[in-house]
C-alpha cells in the first residue's frame, strides 16, 4: 500500500480524525507553550522543539470542533514549506486504507474524505487546504 493511504489517527476529546502521514514529521509530548501575538485564531503560541521555535495550533480550532482542555501531544507537520505543531489529546495509531468520499449530507468542509475503521467512519483532515488558509508568518516557521 502506498504512503498516500496511511493516516495518523488522532483524538480530540471523544472525536477521532485522520491526518495524512505524508505531512507528519514527528509525534512528541507537547512542551511549554508560550503565548505570542497573532492574527491566527487557532494559534495557542509557540514552543521549542528540535532546537527551533515552532507555532502551536489547536487542531480542534482548525476544524471547528469543540475544544476542551489543552492537549498533551504535538504533531509536528510540514505543509507548503511551513512547519508547525498541531495540539491533540493523543496520537493513537497509523491506519491504512482507501479514502472514501464523504457520506451524502455530511458537512465537513475541512475533510478530504473518510476512512472505514472497524464499525465507524473516520474523517480525514485536508491538511493542504488547512495549510493554505493559515496566517502564520514565514519567519515563525
Amino acid at each position: 500500500m502506498k504512503e498516500g493511504n496511511e493516516f495518523l489517527l488522532v483524538r480530540l476529546g471523544t472525536r477521532r480524525v485522520g491526518l495524512p502521514i505524508s505531512f507528519v514529521i514527528a509525534v512528541e509530548a507537547l512542551g511549554p507553550v508560550h503565548p505570542v501575538p497573532t492574527s491566527e485564531a487557532a494559534c495557542r503560541g509557540v514552543t521549542m522543539t528540535r532546537g527551533r521555535i515552532i507555532p502551536v495550533l489547536t487542531l480542534a480550532a482548525l476544524i471547528g470542533a469543540a475544544q476542551g482542555e489543552p492537549g498533551e501531544t504535538a504533531i509536528l507537520l510540514s505543509i507548503n514549506g511551513k512547519n508547525f505543531c498541531v495540539e491533540v489529546d493523543d496520537a493513537e495509531a497509523i491506519i491504512r486504507g482507501e479514502p472514501l468520499p464523504l457520506p451524502k449530507g455530511e458537512s465537513l468542509p475541512w475533510a478530504s474524505g473518510v476512512i472505514r475503521m472497524s464499525d465507524r467512519l473516520v474523517p480525514l483532515v485536508d491538511l493542504e487546504a488547512v495549510g493554505e488558509r493559515l496566517t502564520i508568518p514565514e519567519a515563525a516557521s
